[in-house]
């Protein structure tokens, strides 16, 4: 499926006729690994006085560390974890954040990142086998007792440029689109990592997260094209505002 008016989008663009990652599969064929689970505190970096922008004081929850065992999953996210600013972060559409480990051996091509492991992207859930092409919005995806639904990309901000002191980090993983993806939970539970992502549901098959981003990011798409993404029950009520606003010429 092609994004309306879309531009050329990195990798994330799809075309028409390529079969769903359900075509022909059992859902509960569809798996993923967990490689790992991450939690982290709010924490305060830097010097208000410092010459460089990049030291300069900030509060962040981003740094977030692996987990050993078991993890609660509540309605609001793992056990442990905080968001500096929940203006932006958390809340029952942003529950838990994933990123996909595949595309870890081409980003620690970048000197860099050479450092990049789970949780680097500040994501709650390292994930492998599945990437934004394979993951759609209202994917209900079975961890262990836990089940999550996915309800939007995530969209990456400076805050991740400060990480990895790279301001331009951002700009290149929305270029790339392997901008990972949030769940809301729809049962609590535990997970931890070595266990296996089971898809449960699969509703729409044509809004991959790769197709949302592309939508998003493509100034040009149709009021129609945004219209049909923020009618999707699942997607988070933070995109349904923005695009809403956008297919209103506001």
């Amino acid at each position: 499926m092609t994004c309306a008016t879309a531009v050329p989008m990195g990798r994330w663009r799809q075309t028409d006729g390529e079969p769903s990652v359900a075509e022909g599969v059992g859902y509960g064929m569809i798996q993923a690994r967990l490689i790992s689970v991450q939690v982290g505190a709010v924490q305060t970096h830097g010097a208000y006085d410092a010459a460089n922008p990049l030291d300069k004081r900030w509060t962040t929850g981003f740094f977030k560390a692996p987990t050993r065992g078991p993890v609660v999953v509540r309605w609001l996210g793992l056990a442990g974890d905080e968001q500096a600013d929940p203006r932006f972060h958390g809340g029952r559409d942003k529950a838990v954040l994933a990123y996909s480990a595949d595309h870890f051996p081409e980003w620690k091509k970048d000197p860099d990142l050479g450092a990049l492991s789970g949780g680097g992207f500040g994501e709650n859930l390292t994930v492998a086998g599945q990437t934004e092409a394979d993951v759609c919005v209202g994917d209900a995806w079975r961890i262990g007792d836990v089940l999550l639904e996915v309800t939007q990309p995530r969209q990456p901000c400076w805050k991740l440029g400060r990480r990895w002191r790279r301001p331009d980090l951002p700009k290149q993983v929305i270029a790339q689109g392997w901008t990972g993806w949030y769940f809301r939970v729809l049962e609590e539970g535990t997970v931890e990592a070595g266990l296996t992502l089971t898809l449960e549901r699969r509703v729409h098959p044509a809004w991959t997260i790769a197709e949302a981003n592309c939508v998003m990011y493509d100034k040009r798409a149709t009021a129609a094209r945004l219209r049909e993404l923020t009618s999707l029950p699942e997607l988070s009520q933070a995109w349904k505002d923005e695009l809403g606003e956008r297919a209103a010429g506001r």
